[in-house]
């Protein structure tokens, strides 16, 4: 009994050595449990293409402000509308699936756009190097041609120049806050900026004497002036010209070819000409 033993103890210690040595040298490919479950090939191919899953879903969710009218906002019946809007049923219509709206204040939308909340952002985002680190964009949509804005009655403001001394509102997060802080505040010298999560509470603080300027585009602020009866006026030339692009998360070249594809059959049939005229009343400008 004793022999037999010890010959047990001895094969179970030659196999624990066996073992560990076979687990120092080749560790890193050991081999799953056979009940371990592994993605199939289609899983796999679906998971790495947005595009395959957006169709699948049936649905391309669309991050926008909301707030940003005529590019898009809530209109009578509290529906995303506007020319983003547009544009956005007219991409989902082409690759063949719904559009489903998620607005949200402009700082956010694009941490969400990296955290999955939305497939894509269509909410004046402006093309820039740095974005397109994080980032991938489409071929534009719209140009826009940025203005220095203030009060009817201002004549000491005529172009950023003046802003010296002065409180500036902008949009949080935006690239025009970008270009306030990085370009003009080291060119002209120390003035307050004020940041806003909508263009219209900006407005209204200009209209009130609140802030003595701000900055943004005749397209953007032309409904606003119109239907609350403010008392403002752009000034000087446009001091920059933006392009705003579809925004989409990095290392999508599928989705961001098929939207490329529906921008371009809109132009060439049309119909994108007609949505920026019921918009804007003018050809496009791009």
């Amino acid at each position: 009994m004793f022999t037999k033993s010890r010959k047990i103890v001895q094969s179970l210690t030659i196999v624990s050595v066996v073992a560990l040595a076979l687990s120092a040298c080749g560790g890193k490919t050991a081999q799953p449990s056979p009940n371990a479950s592994s993605p199939k090939p289609a899983e796999t191919a679906v998971a790495s293409n947005q595009l395959e899953q957006i169709k699948k879903s049936g649905k391309i969710r669309i991050g926008l402000m909301g707030t940003y009218a005529p590019y898009n906002f809530l209109n009578d019946k509290h529906e995303v509308d506007g020319y983003d809007a547009d544009v956005a049923k007219e991409v989902a219509k082409r690759l063949g699936v719904q559009v489903e709206f998620i607005t949200g204040e402009f700082s956010g939308l694009i941490e969400g756009l990296q955290k999955d909340k939305y497939d894509a952002l269509i909410s004046q985002v402006t093309i820039t190097d740095d974005r397109k680190k994080t980032m991938d964009f489409s071929t534009p949509y719209i140009k826009n041609a940025v203005n220095v804005i203030v009060k009817s009655d201002n004549t000491t403001i005529k172009s950023v120049d003046d802003f010296k001394g002065k409180k500036v509102g902008v949009g949080l997060g935006t690239n025009d806050e970008k270009y306030l802080r990085d370009t003009v505040l080291p060119k002209v010298g120390t003035f307050e900026i004020a940041t806003y999560n909508d263009v219209i509470t900006s407005l209204m603080d200009l209209n009130v004497g609140r802030i003595d300027a701000t900055i943004n585009n005749v397209f953007a602020i032309k409904p606003l002036v119109d239907q609350n009866k403010l008392k403002i006026k752009t000034v000087g030339e446009p001091i920059k010209e933006d392009a705003a692009g579809i925004a989409v998360r990095k290392n999508n070249p599928e989705l961001i070819e098929a939207i490329n594809k529906a921008l371009a059959d809109m132009k060439s049939d049309g119909t994108f000409k007609t949505i920026f005229q019921k918009w804007f009343n003018v050809d496009p400008n791009i």
